[in-house]
């Protein structure tokens, strides 16, 4: 590989490329440069109390981001199939970190969840880190599956669960959730029995309540999605103050850089709940341009799927489609209220390195599919020497 494709302005390579990775591609950029904006009117006041230096967490943000497209490059320059190769060894690594992060002490926790662990002054959330892989693996999973023993079927289902419980455990529901339908989708798109998907589905369904039960503060985030005006000073709290922001931004926003609610007011402002304040900034029709920029993603996404030349492709193509649009779906419904509140963030806007790579590394696939279902397949042209000739004549 030439190392100046490693930055995206110079790999010459794109003129090449096929029409769906070329758009995927600059829409991916718009979405990366929108977001780091939102990300610095969001973040430089909270910056500048916590740190003493507003542009903190912007820049520390702007240094993730350069890492992330290095590797963003590397993936759409490198064949898939040696991605999918490797993929299983990423899976298990960060499986192991998943339970590392449940021992005491080691973890780092944050609102009553162990989701990090420090590695010097780098967090690492292997929760985040390990959907692209997921999403790799259940594809290869899937797309193999009548090829396959029910031993290694067995194997793989296992590996998967284990990943679900070990997000569970931190505890994380909303990864878990989200996880847990990739997973379903793909198998669905690789046309697993319907009795078998039904199966899973009213299983994850019923330990997603078990774990509603069980966790007493997740039961109160949804008795106050149902009514945060209840208490708006506690359970409610958070779910007002983004209700205020969305409220506020009205038609066309009260302009870039001007919201009130991150002043202090709405909670983690910067990575769960960064798009109360966008539509703060921005109003209902920067929101609806950023639906339009998903929805114009995910159909990409879809063609790409379509185009593709094997089963594996096309489930790789779903599943990406499905982690980045519907993170993100979740954290906007979160932030107006549709659904009870999560910690998701939202890709490529919300303050977090292992949320960027994640991002990046996903849309990095999505266009390497694409160049690959896009390329024409090269047959070696006959040489007339008088071997062939002979042939030829008998």
């Amino acid at each position: 590989m030439n190392l100046r494709q490693l930055i995206p302005i110079f790999d010459s390579s794109v003129a090449s490329w096929a029409l769906e990775a070329r758009l995927l591609r600059w829409l991916t950029f718009v979405w990366l440069s929108v977001g780091l904006v939102v990300l610095f009117s969001a973040s430089y006041p909270v910056a500048d109390v916590r740190q003493g230096d507003g542009m903190y967490y912007f820049q520390r943000q702007i240094i993730w981001v350069l890492v992330s497209l290095i590797l963003f490059n590397i993936i759409v320059n490198l064949p898939l199939r040696k991605i999918l190769a490797v993929s299983h060894w990423f899976l298990f690594l960060f499986l192991l970190l998943i339970f590392v992060t449940l021992i005491p002490g080691v973890g780092k926790k944050a609102f009553d969840a162990a989701r990090w662990i420090a590695i010097g002054p780098i967090p690492l959330q292997p929760s985040e880190l390990i959907k692209p892989f997921l999403v790799l693996q259940s594809a290869k999973l899937f797309g193999h599956w009548e090829r396959l023993t029910w031993e290694i079927r067995f194997s793989w289902l296992g590996v998967f669960c284990l990943v679900l419980l070990g997000i569970l455990a931190q505890p994380n529901l909303s990864t878990t959730a989200l996880c847990g339908i990739t997973v379903w989708l793909i198998a669905l798109a690789g046309g697993i029995p319907y009795k078998y998907l039904g199966g899973t589905a009213i299983g994850g369904f019923l330990l997603a309540l078990l774990s509603i039960t069980i966790k007493e503060y997740q039961r109160r985030r949804v008795m106050s999605f149902i009514n945060p005006w209840a208490n708006p000073t506690g359970d409610g709290y958070q779910l007002v103050q983004s209700l205020l922001a969305v409220g506020t931004g009205k038609t066309w926003g009260v302009g870039f850089g001007l919201s009130q609610q991150k002043l202090f007011y709405l909670p983690i402002q910067d990575t769960d709940f960064i798009f109360a304040i966008f539509a703060e900034e921005f109003g209902f029709v920067g929101s609806m341009v950023l639906l339009l920029l998903l929805a114009v993603f995910a159909t990409l996404g879809l063609i790409v799927a379509m185009k593709a030349k094997s089963s594996i492709h096309r489930l790789v193509a779903i599943g990406i489609t499905v982690v980045i649009i519907g993170q993100s779906l979740l954290h906007i419904g979160v932030a107006t209220g549709a659904i009870p509140t999560t910690g998701l963030p939202l890709p490529m806007f919300s303050y977090g390195g292992n949320s960027m790579i994640a991002s990046l590394v996903a849309c990095g696939l999505l266009i390497r599919v694409a160049r690959e279902s896009s390329e024409a397949e090269v047959l070696p042209l006959p040489i007339n020497t008088p071997e062939t000739k002979r042939r030829k004549r008998i």
